[in-house]
């Protein structure tokens, strides 16, 4: 008898995890001032006595807690803020209450749990009012502070500019529950419940005012029928209104292919050359030739 209490006194209660009931309540329950801090974060509240009981047990820091509605076998996790609640009573968000399916008053079943640290963490807003948010990758994460595990499935709630937007939790690596405190965590969004992508309209081609054909330049050279017709018995044709030789003498009006090869910087000016052009350009080569070699230094003539 002497022997094994010994045994226990050597190691006190180390085989033994942290596992007990409580009543829950919400924050809104809690004596004294509102405590804004706890309800919009992912902490509860415990009695001190837990605090005796967890100091005597081999806890993992920092310390967190798996709550357990056994009604309806729905789990959730969390950390403790503080410990001062009344005995047997326990102080949570009452968004962690509504997961939970809780009623102020119910039993609850806590335990203390060691989980990995967060990797990756996807939500889904519950309205599409959360995109008006400018950066909600900042908010969420300055919001995230208040919180100390992630669980998939949850539906947690965080505030900013007094307005309070609804999360889901639809998955976090590298388990089904996580811890973010001091970790390196990757943050995707998936579209809000109720958002719809705009439709793309294809932009319609507005017509031309005017008609390329009328910039085209008329013919040289021969043109088949390009007068005008007369009538044999000496008569003037009838003006019928409509002018149709300008039309078919115009070129057939063809769009321009752009140059996609033109090096980039390079301007280049298409003139079309003359014959007196050319003779004038032969004869300043000429004269260029014949000042070849003529040339002067300015260096070595200058006194």
């Amino acid at each position: 008898m002497f022997q094994f209490n010994g045994f226990n006194m050597m190691f006190p209660d180390h085989s033994r995890p942290f596992n007990t009931t409580y009543k829950c309540y919400s924050v809104s329950m809690l004596p004294g001032n509102e405590r804004q801090d706890v309800e919009n974060g992912g902490k509860i509240i415990m009695p001190p006595s837990a605090l005796d009981q967890l100091t005597r047990l081999n806890v993992v820091y920092p310390m967190l807690f798996k709550i357990t509605n056994g009604s309806i076998n729905r789990s959730t996790h969390a950390g403790v803020l503080e410990f001062v609640a009344d005995e047997g009573k326990i102080y949570m968000p009452y968004w962690m209450m509504h997961n939970l399916a809780l009623d102020q008053g119910d039993i609850v079943e806590i335990e203390s749990v060691s989980i990995p640290v967060a990797t990756y963490s996807k939500f889904q807003p519950q309205s599409v009012e959360f995109l008006d948010i400018t950066n909600p990758k900042a908010v969420l994460e300055n919001c995230l502070r208040n919180f100390a595990c992630l669980t998939t499935g949850d539906l947690i709630a965080i505030k900013y500019n007094n307005t309070t937007y609804e999360l889901s939790v639809l998955e976090t690596k590298p388990g089904p529950a996580v811890t973010i405190i001091e970790c390196d965590m990757n943050v995707e969004f998936a579209p809000p419940v109720g958002y719809t992508e705009p439709e793309r309209k294809e932009k319609e081609e507005e017509p031309m005012t005017i008609d390329p054909t009328e910039l085209m330049p008329e013919p040289t050279g021969f043109v088949a029928f390009k007068g005008e017709g007369t009538r044999l018995d000496g008569k003037k044709k009838k003006d019928n209104g409509t002018n149709d030789a300008p039309a078919a003498l115009r070129q057939t009006y063809v769009r321009g292919i752009p140059d996609y090869d033109h090096p980039y910087g390079l301007l280049r000016f298409d003139r079309s050359v003359r014959k007196t052009d050319q003779l004038e350009s032969k004869l300043e080569d000429s004269k260029f030739q014949e000042f070849q070699g003529e040339g002067f230094n300015l260096k070595k003539n200058r006194k």
